[in-house]
């Protein structure tokens, strides 16, 4: 059976906290959350930039490597880096995000740090995309862990394809992409394409589920509205089984966001995503 490790992104274990709601910290110490993802059978764990300058403060790096072992989370991702393809004073504050990330990434040994296209709608070059993302896939590598973009559909890398053609022309093995089944099948993305996703440009893979229509613009259905795997109308095991024929075999990310799931208890509501996730898996296997 091919490998089922389970990676809780950092918004599946976050209580009420949301992307771009101001100030992204969770209400959540640390240390509960990680208990609370090794409890329901997570492998692996998702810190966002504004919980890791927390975390490094009440624990140290060192200390955050420790939890992390003694829960036996193998598999850590951190996330996200936006503007690093910009100029002046959005430049300037990226490359200290940047720097604290991968710092971060090599202290703790994360698997990968995850990087956003633009959502602003402003002209961009695919040249200087390329030459900056292969310029941040080099500093990753030094850090020893790899740079996983994740294509959004409301931005200017929209899809798989899209985000093939960047990290291709980059020709980097620390870059590549973070695969949301999310943004896939809002794209309009068939699953049996995902098989054609050569596995080396394959950084992360992400699970969620979502109904069959869209409400609101695709950034407030994508933050409010996702279900658990399988509660929805998506053909989460196409993907996974388009995944596995690319060779994907894991950590699978579980990213749940939702008005609903925020208001759980965290304890119940990440048990359910993993439940319901790793169902979500054997079952993709047994239709094989």
């Amino acid at each position: 059976m091919p490998d089922q490790d389970l990676l809780a992104t950092c918004w599946t274990t976050a209580g009420d906290a949301a992307p771009l709601r101001g100030d992204e910290q969770s209400p959540l110490p640390l240390q509960e959350r990680v208990e609370t993802a090794a409890t329901a059978g997570f492998r692996g764990f998702g810190l966002v930039y504004a919980d890791l300058v927390v975390a490094e403060r009440d624990y140290g790096m060192a200390g955050i490597r420790s939890l992390l072992d003694d829960n036996g989370l193998v598999n850590l991702e951190l996330e996200l880096l936006t503007d690093w393809w910009a100029d002046g004073p959005r430049r300037r504050r990226s490359d200290e995000v940047r720097r604290k990330l991968l710092e971060a990434a090599g202290a703790l040994g994360a698997r990968h740090v995850k990087v956003a296209p633009d959502v602003s709608g402003e002209p961009w070059d695919h040249d200087r995309w390329v030459a900056e993302f292969a310029v941040l896939a080099e500093d990753a590598r030094q850090a020893g862990t790899r740079v996983g973009l994740e294509f959004l559909p409301w931005s200017n890398i929209r899809t798989v394809h899209d985000g093939l053609r960047l990290v291709r022309d980059a020709g980097h093995d620390a870059g590549g992409l973070v695969i949301d089944v999310w943004h896939t099948e809002r794209a309009g993305t068939p699953p049996a394409e995902l098989a054609a996703v050569p596995l080396r440009h394959i950084v992360g893979v992400e699970l969620s589920d979502a109904d069959a229509d869209q409400v609101g613009t695709l950034f407030e259905d994508t933050a409010n509205r996702r279900r658990l795997c399988g509660e929805g109308a998506f053909d989460l095991q196409g993907c996974i089984r388009a995944l596995r024929a690319a060779g994907w075999a894991g950590p699978w990310g579980v990213e749940i966001l939702s008005e609903a799931f925020r208001r759980l208890p965290v304890g119940e509501a990440v048990a359910a995503a993993f439940a319901t996730a790793r169902a979500q898996l054997e079952l993709a296997d047994d239709g094989r």
